[in-house]
């Protein structure tokens, strides 16, 4: 029997998708929604700006095209396509999750959220996103923007950090996703969430197509919504950087394969802050005798839980190219730095210094 409440339910449905045809957000990855497509996208979205992932996923899909292309792809090669979206062991688990469908589901996408879920890097979320855009299955994919969503038109006081709390949000768009529409329904509240019902400041009721109904919005306490824990303070690490080179070569470090940036390149460095005649002290202890050594501008990099605040010197060391180097060292060009080795965003004062882009 159909309730009074169930037709309300599915007229903020029909509401939903009638605001989405008509401001949906036109992104690159909703053209041609194959599962690879969907599935590139999620994972490149996770924490990360649209924007910035507008600009890589193009660039990525030119050289790695599908899951086979993945699966086969060499580790420098995905990770350089990666570089500057952050968070590398997303694409380390895209990769070991292509080897999987390759070699288990002989090459293709498994169908259900429930199958999708067991491969690598795959959560709850980017499985129902995939399973409902690019395979038209009936379940809602909550993040952030659905949470804060369901928060606001709820009015929950529940904590959106705890898994309890994900679940009642989940179990309320389970009910009202649309059956026919549940890729176009879950892209809806996303866009709702991003565009609309924002999560810092004042959200735009008016333009919300749900906003007669919404509890937070009735009572004047959008800003209440959604319930969140406070943040813990970011760990303060203090490094010193080097950028070690000759005319034509800089030297480049590659960090070990677990911990943070774990197997990427970096610019060779260590603990704490040093004076110059304690850098050029310390550079002679390990091999190298430097001509020229100069104190670079002051950098930092925010991750989630720490905050590196970084000393530089540009360090000029004749003959670097000739240096018998250990494995896990290699005198880079410039070329080498723009086409093969990947440096991450950390490091991308120094990257883009004089001091590299006058290597010849």
């Amino acid at each position: 029997m159909i309730t009074n409440e169930d037709m309300k339910d599915q007229k903020e449905t029909e509401q939903l998708l009638s605001w989405y045809d008509a401001r949906r957000r036109i992104l690159p990855w909703r053209e041609e929604p194959t599962p690879y497509h969907v599935w590139l996208s999620e994972i490149m979205l996770q924490q990360t700006r649209v924007e910035a992932v507008r600009e890589h996923y193009a660039r990525f899909l030119r050289e790695i095209p599908d899951i086979h292309a993945l699966a086969s792809a060499d580790e420098d090669c995905y990770l350089k396509l990666w570089e500057g979206l952050g968070y590398y062991s997303r694409i380390r688990n895209m990769h070991k999750a292509a080897v999987e469908i390759e070699e288990r589901c002989g090459g293709e996408m498994p169908k259900t959220a429930e199958e999708l879920v067991r491969l690598p890097g795959i959560g709850e979320y980017t499985a129902a996103a995939i399973a409902s855009i690019a395979f038209g299955q009936p379940v809602p994919s909550v993040d952030g923007n659905l949470l804060r969503v369901w928060a606001r038109k709820t009015a929950s006081a529940d904590n959106i950090k705890v898994p309890a709390t994900v679940k009642s949000a989940r179990a309320y768009y389970a009910e009202r996703i649309s059956r026919t529409r549940p890729g176009d329904y879950n892209q809806a509240l996303m866009d709702l969430g991003a565009t609309v019902c924002l999560p810092k400041g004042q959200p735009d009721c008016d333009r919300c197509p749900w906003s007669r109904r919404c509890s937070a919005h009735l009572d004047g306490r959008e800003l209440d919504f959604p319930v969140v824990p406070a943040k813990a303070s970011r760990r303060v690490e203090k490094r010193t950087v080097f950028i070690i080179h000759d005319s034509s070569r800089a030297l480049l470090h590659r960090r070990g394969d677990k911990g943070l940036l774990a197997g990427l390149w970096e610019f060779p460095g260590t603990e704490g802050v040093l004076t110059k005649s304690s850098a050029v002290q310390f550079l002679q202890e390990h091999g190298l005798k430097p001509t020229e050594i100069r104190k670079l501008p002051p950098a930092k990099h925010v991750f989630s839980h720490v905050e590196w605040r970084m000393t530089g010197y540009d360090v000029f060391a004749d003959g670097l190219s000739a240096l018998p180097l250990p494995e896990d060292y290699v005198a880079a060009s410039r070329t080498d730095l723009e086409e093969i080795y990947t440096v991450p965003s950390a490091f991308a004062a120094f990257l883009n210094s004089e001091a590299i882009r006058s290597l010849l």
